[in-house]
């Protein structure tokens, strides 16, 4: 009955325009504080893993990311500010996962890490911190536009038990109050981030997956065409809001 009451009344309320903002604003104090100090922010534990993982040489090719890319800090700044994008050697739209796992497989000769591994999220959340404050400048044409308007189409459907669609919470009630927590417009700014309902940092895939969940909808797995079509979509969505990556949410 509180599923039942609560989709009822997000989609009984009308919904009013909204400029994009960053979901830091949608935080409490101790939040923002939290993301704003390195020293204290919890996602800095795997950017430490990143930057371990970084030198390190694990596959048969005794390569290490900086043995092909030098110092992060010059040859991946910007990088996760244009991401998810086409990639032509892939052949598809890829994350910024995606790109890491390619290399890791193929210039390394190493096993492709699992979803959510630290080290990986550590790995993409080092590479993301060079990027931090970059306005994100994501591309959705040409070989990208169907995957795109993929992404737009999930974010407008209903789905599961709730019969709630993306748009509903984030566009057309951002700001409100839901239980103890505001809703945010579900910008992507912030991932890989650490949740504090997780105690672990996270990609933006599982954060979506627990969207999924909460709808009560079937969830898609990891790396699924439809997880990647939201991503694409989020991010184009977001253009122009500076990347925040690693952040903190509850």
């Amino acid at each position: 009955m509180k599923a039942l009451a609560l989709s009822l009344a997000l989609l009984a309320a009308p919904a009013w325009p909204q400029a994009p903002r960053s979901g830091l604003d949608y935080q409490g104090e101790d939040i923002r504080r939290l993301q704003a100090d390195d020293f204290a922010n919890p996602a800095m534990l795997w950017v430490e893993r990143g930057a371990a993982a970084w030198t390190r040489k694990p596959g048969a090719t005794g390569k290490s990311c900086a043995d092909c890319h030098g110092a992060a800090e010059q040859s991946m700044r910007g990088l996760a500010a244009r991401l998810p994008a086409w990639d032509a050697r892939l052949g598809r739209v890829s994350t910024l996962e995606a790109r890491i796992n390619a290399c890791i497989v193929r210039e390394q000769q190493a096993p492709e890490p699992p979803p959510e591994a630290h080290d990986a999220i550590g790995l993409q959340a080092y590479i993301a911190l060079q990027s931090r404050g970059m306005p994100l400048r994501v591309e959705a044409e040409g070989a990208a536009r169907p995957l795109f308007e993929r992404g737009r189409e999930l974010y407008g459907t209903r789905m599961g038990q709730m019969n709630l669609a993306c748009t509903h919470c984030h566009e057309q009630h951002a700001g409100k109050t839901l239980l103890v927590e505001k809703i945010s417009q579900g910008q992507p700014t912030a991932w890989p981030a650490y949740r504090m309902e997780w105690q672990a940092a996270g990609s933006l895939e599982r954060r979506l997956r627990a969207c999924f969940l909460g709808v009560r909808a079937e969830m898609p797995a990891y790396r699924s065409d439809d997880l990647l079509a939201l991503q694409l979509f989020l991010a184009r969505r977001a253009q122009g809001l500076a990347l925040e990556a690693p952040g903190v949410r509850r």
